[in-house]
């Protein structure tokens, strides 16, 4: 009997229907089709509209798009991680783990069988669209994939897990952590959206 290793079998996603292009940024921003193609390279991205839409909205429909495809029941997934830098809201968390890292431990010791790792942000939701230096960056999005075990040899073989903080000072959401919480002096300097600096 092989080392049981976590493979991914399955993989699902989800994109919002709206597509913000280059054209309609350069409506909402000093900004260009032409500009943004030669400094960033992206032509559009999805946006998540809706009252009351999340993070978890998007989690959840890749999430089903996966269980589709493998024609499965939630009820057979033993586990869930969810990973995400824009949470529905910050208490509770949605789930900032390692993710891929720690489900495949739950697997290889056997504790679980099937587990979904689901990728998500609604990065929009935390996008200054009149700062043309990071507004045509980022788009929302999930994604989902299944790891069950696997004795062939095939799956995860290892870990390579390294965190390098050097950029912080370079793209950031400056407030709404211990650091600097909500307050008014932080809503007038707009830190609660990306900010770019560059020297």
């Amino acid at each position: 009997m092989g080392k049981i290793r976590a493979a991914i079998t399955g993989v699902g996603a989800y994109l919002p229907d709206y597509i913000l292009t280059n054209d309609e940024l350069s409506r909402m921003v000093d900004t260009s089709d032409e500009w943004i193609m030669t400094r960033i390279g992206i032509k559009t991205r999805h946006i998540l509209k809706g009252e009351a839409l999340g993070t978890s909205y998007m989690g959840v429909k890749a999430v089903r798009d996966l269980l589709e495809k493998k024609n499965m029941n939630p009820e057979e997934i033993d586990l869930v991680i969810c990973a995400t830098v824009t949470p529905d809201m910050f208490f509770p968390s949605t789930g900032n783990l390692i993710a891929v890292t720690t489900a495949s431990k739950f697997i290889e010791t056997g504790t679980c069988k099937k587990v979904i790792v689901v990728g998500a942000d609604k990065m929009s939701s935390i996008v200054d669209y009149t700062d043309r230096k990071t507004c045509p960056i980022f788009g929302d999005g999930a994604a989902a994939v299944l790891l069950e075990p696997d004795e062939e040899g095939y799956g995860v073989i290892d870990h390579i897990l390294h965190s390098d903080g050097t950029g912080a000072p370079h793209l950031y959401m400056k407030a709404g952590g211990s650091r600097y919480p909500a307050s008014e002096e932080t809503i007038r300097n707009n830190w609660h959206t990306c900010l770019l600096y560059t020297s």
